[in-house]
């Protein structure tokens, strides 16, 4: 990062006044100064020996080392974007269904304020039936904007 570009991450705090050293994937162009930098760093290498998009990092090389905290071999089954994926085929995450009976238990609190809200919320607690397909569908998200207080 840039001297003069520290400034601009500058945060003060009742501990004292920081900024950043390294450009902090937070903020709003970091990814694409990134992609530039790369890009401008290996232009001759590109799409032959390493393959760079956004916040990641080809290197098509042998003789590379994998981190072991970031790797799993010999896993049954392994979460992956809100679904368990296993020899048994791609199921839901239970700790998504559990996502959604909190929030019906936080609905059954406010239950007596709203009228009707046992017939609006049906799309949801459809969800929780055994051998229910867990599909968020329209009806779940009308359900879900109608029971939220505003």
């Amino acid at each position: 990062m840039a001297e003069k570009d520290k400034l601009k991450t500058t945060i003060t705090t009742m501990w004292g006044t920081f900024c950043y050293r390294v450009m902090p994937f937070g903020l709003k162009n970091a990814g694409a100064t990134y992609q530039r930098a790369m890009v401008t760093l290996f232009h001759d290498m590109m799409h032959k020996e390493v393959e760079v998009y956004v916040d990641d990092m080809i290197a098509k090389e042998y003789k590379l080392r994998l981190n072991p905290a970031k790797c799993t071999f010999g896993a049954r089954s392994r979460k992956l974007l809100g679904f368990v994926v296993s020899e048994r085929g791609i199921e839901v995450d239970p700790d998504k269904v559990r996502e959604v009976r909190g929030f019906l238990g936080q609905l059954n609190y406010i239950v007596r304020f709203i009228a009707n809200l046992t017939d609006k919320c049906q799309p949801l607690f459809r969800l929780l039936h055994k051998n229910a397909a867990m599909e968020w569908d329209h009806e779940c998200q009308k359900a879900f904007d109608l029971s939220r207080p505003t």
